[in-house]
């Protein structure tokens, strides 16, 4: 029986949730989980969503040190257990999200028009952010240099891309790159990479893609255009 290990993208890092059931074949799913998607988790910030399951400081520090050689940090524990808060209180990992600015329950996609769900950060990310979902990314900002965006499928930001982005990094050729202003440090979609050309005196909105074999940007214009 295979275990379903579910991936959550958010502004401060990815959160892994795992089911009940016995742990180290749990334990076993998410490292497999990780293995076979090695490029997205890499230099990931993880918080671990366990639930109530029961586990030790060393069932968790063991993780941890999993994790750490394949270039993860875990840095928090969400659990409803005493003991796995105890346990992981000692190793010092926090036991609740960092508070953002605003908060809302999780809807499930209840719409008659097709579509597909995506993370959406409404602020600019700046040098150091690091923001990797498996899915779409759309960011409402800026993003600055020396901040990265890594995405499953499409990138799509409302400002200046001046940063690192990788779209498609499951190896999605299809995937896109969309910004107001795209200027990123560096360029990637699935396994194709460019590197910013030198900046233009009038910027406008542009789109990246893969075109017969060649990641090029496009003037970004509404379908309808002619």
């Amino acid at each position: 029986m295979t275990i379903s290990v579910s991936i959550k993208g958010t502004g401060e890092g990815l959160i892994v949730s795992v089911p009940a059931g016995e742990w180290g074949k749990i334990r076993q799913a998410v490292l497999q989980t990780i293995d076979d998607r090695a490029e997205f988790f890499r230099n990931a910030r993880l918080a671990l969503q366990v639930d109530e399951h029961e586990l030790g400081a060393a069932e968790l520090g063991g993780l941890r040190d999993e994790l750490a050689r394949r270039d993860i940090g875990l840095w928090a524990v969400l659990s409803s257990s005493p003991t796995t808060k105890s346990a992981a209180a000692d190793l010092g990992l926090a036991l609740q999200l960092e508070p953002t600015e605003a908060s809302v329950e999780d809807l499930p996609l209840d719409t008659p028009i097709d579509g597909e769900e995506a993370v959406l950060v409404a602020r600019t990310l700046r040098s150091g952010n690091v923001l990797r979902h498996p899915g779409h990314v759309v960011v409402i900002g800026d993003v600055n240099p020396g901040a990265e965006i890594t995405a499953g499928g499409n990138v799509i930001v409302w400002g200046r891309l001046r940063g690192v982005v990788h779209a498609g990094a499951g190896g999605d050729e299809e995937a896109v790159v969309c910004a107001l202003d795209l200027a990123p440090t560096q360029l990637r979609i699935a396994g194709h990479i460019a590197v910013s050309p030198e900046r233009r005196k009038d910027p406008g909105p542009e789109i990246a893609r893969i075109r017969e074999g060649q990641l090029i940007a496009d003037t970004w214009k509404d379908s309808r255009q002619r």
